[in-house]
């Protein structure tokens, strides 16, 4: 390449870089002016308050979030107190108003109102009032008070700002409670879950395993510690989400028991992708289906029954179904109300015999977990089996094992 040609080069470089910079330059500038920096500064102020009031209200979060909330508002200090208006924290000076703070506090706990103490009943020099604002959520009442010291006469901008950032913080604490709120509904459903394994089951499986004892001792240590195993799993304390993997591990203890007890009966048929054990769903949420297809699989058929499990690689889903080819039931029974119906039908056992099943309780923590795309879906006729299938998304952020 010729040196002219380089230089030529090296010319429209420097020009490009130049003409970039200027570009940056200027799109800096315009998106830099003093009100969006303002605006800017005041959403990451924000932003850092929420992150330990979605913890919920006590003295650790209420004194990590003091500092950012004490600036949102502009006050010269700030108190937070608890819903019975007891002091939790007090940032910045005139600590000497601690016991000011409490009865206004408690004043604005009682009136589920704004509570204004001016210079004339503080006796504070430098302080000019005490801004006492509860903190509401709607059909809880008060859960706390925020207190700000004012060292000017606050006008009704003052006021309106110390109103909208108690609202604010408000709406974090009680995000912070429907979180609670649902980890703990969470947890009441597996306990539902662990409760509805059939009883049948676990004796069926221990009369199993008693009738190996003396015919074949080494298949009764073999089935013991499958049910050990089995039971292990179901009634773990870890986490409300487990991997596609762990949840087959735990079904294949199963149904080793069942085909123990039913012999060539019943038929288990496996396909699963490879690439989907990895994915998280929610914890037992298989088990409640392959029981429901091996109990009804079986039910009336005296030439026994196939239970089919597939596990398939759909994209940015995974989806998962578990049939069988029982008696199946009327769809009319579907649309006439919820998953539970499923339970009853000719052949089947009644709804309240099958109650351990959980088919809605199934249903209702996916849509939870993943949103309404991802409930159960169940296809059935009469004499035409059972088919029940979900659709996991391969990832969701926030949820793991």
């Amino acid at each position: 390449m010729s040196t002219t040609v380089l230089a030529l080069l090296g010319v429209v470089a420097v020009a490009l870089v130049v003409g970039v910079v200027v570009v940056w330059l200027r799109t800096r500038q315009a998106l830099t002016t003093p009100a969006e920096r303002a605006v800017h500064d005041t959403l990451h102020t924000a932003s850092l308050a929420a992150r330990p009031l979605r913890r919920g209200l006590d003295a650790t979060s209420a004194a990590e979030a003091a500092p950012y909330l004490r600036q949102l508002t502009g006050g010269a200090a700030l108190a937070i107190a608890d819903a019975e208006g007891r002091l939790l924290v007090w940032h910045g000076p005139h600590q000497q108003l601690a016991e000011a703070f409490g009865v206004a506090a408690a004043r604005a706990v009682e009136g589920e109102r704004q509570v204004l103490v001016e210079q004339a009943e503080l006796g504070a020099a430098a302080a000019r009032a005490l801004i006492a604002q509860p903190l509401l959520v709607e059909d809880a009442g008060v859960i706390g008070v925020l207190g700000v010291v004012a060292t000017t006469d606050p006008g009704p901008g003052v006021l309106g700002a110390v109103t909208e950032v108690a609202r604010y913080a408000s709406s974090q604490i009680e995000l912070a409670e429907l979180d609670a709120s649902r980890a703990r509904l969470d947890r009441a459903e597996v306990r539902a879950l662990r409760a509805q394994i059939s009883p049948h089951f676990i004796y069926n499986a221990l009369n199993t395993v008693a009738s190996f004892v003396r015919t074949d001792p080494a298949r009764a240590r073999e089935l013991i510690l499958e049910f050990a195993d089995f039971t292990r799993y179901s009634f773990r304390s870890a986490g409300e989400y487990t991997l596609l993997a762990d949840e087959l591990r735990n079904i294949d203890r199963y149904l080793t028991l069942e085909r123990a007890r039913f012999g060539s009966a019943l038929e288990v048929r496996l396909q699963v992708a490879p690439e989907v054990l990895n994915v998280v769903l929610p914890f037992l949420a298989l088990q409640p289906l392959v029981e429901n297809a091996v109990r009804h699989g079986l039910s009336g058929q005296q030439h026994g029954g196939t239970v089919t499990i597939v596990a398939a690689d759909e994209g940015a889903d995974c989806v998962i179904s578990v049939e069988d080819d029982g008696v199946g039931m009327d769809p009319d029974v579907l649309r006439s109300g919820s998953l539970d119906a499923v339970e009853s039908g000719p052949g089947r056992p009644s709804a309240k015999e099958s109650a351990h099943v959980g088919l809605a309780n199934v249903d209702d923590r996916l849509r939870a977990a993943f949103g309404n795309d991802y409930g159960l879906v169940v296809e059935t006729a009469p004499g035409a089996g059972t088919k029940v299938s979900m659709r996991v998304p391969k990832f969701r952020a926030g949820i793991r094992a």
